[in-house]
C-alpha cells in the first residue's frame, strides 16, 4: 500500500528530527522540541486514520517518537549521572528511516548520547576535559576502567582524583557482584518455588481425578438404585390396582345377592 501524504510528511519530519538530535545544540535550542511534539500530533492523527499504515510501522513510528521525547527530557536533567541513567532506558528504532540510511539515526544519537554522557562523569570525576563525540574513544574507555594512579606525569590532586576514580569504580563493581548474587539467589528461590508449586497443582490434580472417578461410581450407583427404586413403584402399583379390582367386584356381587336373598318388601 503506498504511503499516505501525511505519512510521508511524517517520515519527512522524522528525519529532520534525528538530523537535529544527533548535532550538537545549544541549550537554549527550541527547534527539536517544538518538532517533536508536531511529530506526536501527527502520529495520533495518522492512527486515527483509515488508510494507516501497518501495525509493525505505527510502532516503530511511536518507539522512534518516545526515543526523541526521552532524549529531549533527559537533556533537561542537572547531573550527569541522572543523564546517563536515564539515557539507559531509552529504546531507540529498530529500522531505519530512509533508505539512505545504512543503521538506523536513532540508535547512532543513542550512542553518540550515552558517550557524551559517560564523557561528562569522567570529566566531573577527574576535572579534565571533556570528550566530544568524533574522537577515538577506544583508548580513553580502556584507560577509564583500569587504574589511573599508574599513570605518569599527574599532579598531587590528579593523582588524588584518579584514586578517588578507582575507589568509585571499585565500588560500583562490588555493587554488581551483589547485586549479581542476589538475582542469582533470587532465581534458585524463585526456581524453587516454581517446583514447589508444580508438585501441589500436580497432588491437587490427582486428588481432582480421584473425586471425579467417585462421582461418576457414585452417579452410576445412584442410577440403578432408581431404576430398581421405579421398578417397585410400577410393581405395587400393580397390585394395589387389582386388589381394588378384586374389591369391586366382590361388593358388586355381594350386593346383587343380598338383593336376591332379600327381595323388596311390598
Amino acid at each position: 500500500m503506498a504511503a499516505t501524504r501525511l505519512e510521508v510528511n511524517l517520515m519527512r519530519l522524522l528525519s529532520r528530527c534525528e538530523a537535529l538530535a544527533a548535532e550538537r545544540r545549544d541549550p537554549e535550542e527550541w527547534r527539536l522540541e517544538k518538532y517533536v511534539a508536531a511529530l506526536e500530533d501527527m502520529l495520533r492523527e495518522l492512527k486515527k486514520q483509515s488508510s494507516k499504515p501497518a501495525p509493525e510501522l505505527l510502532n516503530e513510528y511511536s518507539r522512534k517518537a518516545d526515543f526523541l521525547k526521552g532524549l529531549l527530557e533527559a537533556e533537561k536533567l542537572s547531573s550527569s549521572t541522572e543523564k546517563a541513567l536515564a539515557n539507559q532506558f531509552l529504546a531507540p528504532g529498530r529500522t531505519p528511516t530512509t533508505a539512505k540510511e545504512r543503521t538506523p539515526a536513532t540508535k547512532t544519537v543513542h550512542l553518540q548520547t550515552k558517550a557524551r554522557c559517560t564523557g561528562q562523569m569522567r570529566s566531573e570525576l577527574l576535572g579534565t576535559v571533556y570528550v566530544k563525540p568524533g574522537e577515538n574513544l577506544g583508548l580513553k574507555y580502556k584507560s577509564f576502567f583500569f587504574p589511573l594512579c599508574s599513570c605518569r606525569g599527574l599532579t598531587s590532586d590528579e593523582k588524588q582524583s584518579a584514586v578517588e576514580l578507582d575507589a568509585v569504580l571499585q565500588h560500583h563493581q562490588d555493587m554488581q557482584e551483589k547485586l549479581a548474587e542476589e538475582m542469582l539467589s533470587l532465581a534458585r528461590s524463585l526456581k524453587n518455588n516454581t517446583l514447589a508449586a508444580q508438585n501441589v497443582i500436580k497432588q491437587d490434580n490427582q486428588t481432582l481425578s480421584h473425586s471425579l472417578r467417585m462421582a461418576d461410581q457414585n452417579f452410576e450407583k445412584l442410577k440403578d438404585e432408581s431404576d430398581r427404586l421405579e421398578q417397585h413403584a410400577k410393581k405395587s402399583v400393580n397390585w394395589l390396582l387389582w386388589i381394588m379390582l378384586i374389591v369391586v367386584c366382590f361388593i358388586f356381587i355381594s350386593m346383587i345377592l343380598f338383593i336376591r336373598i332379600f327381595p323388596k318388601l311390598k
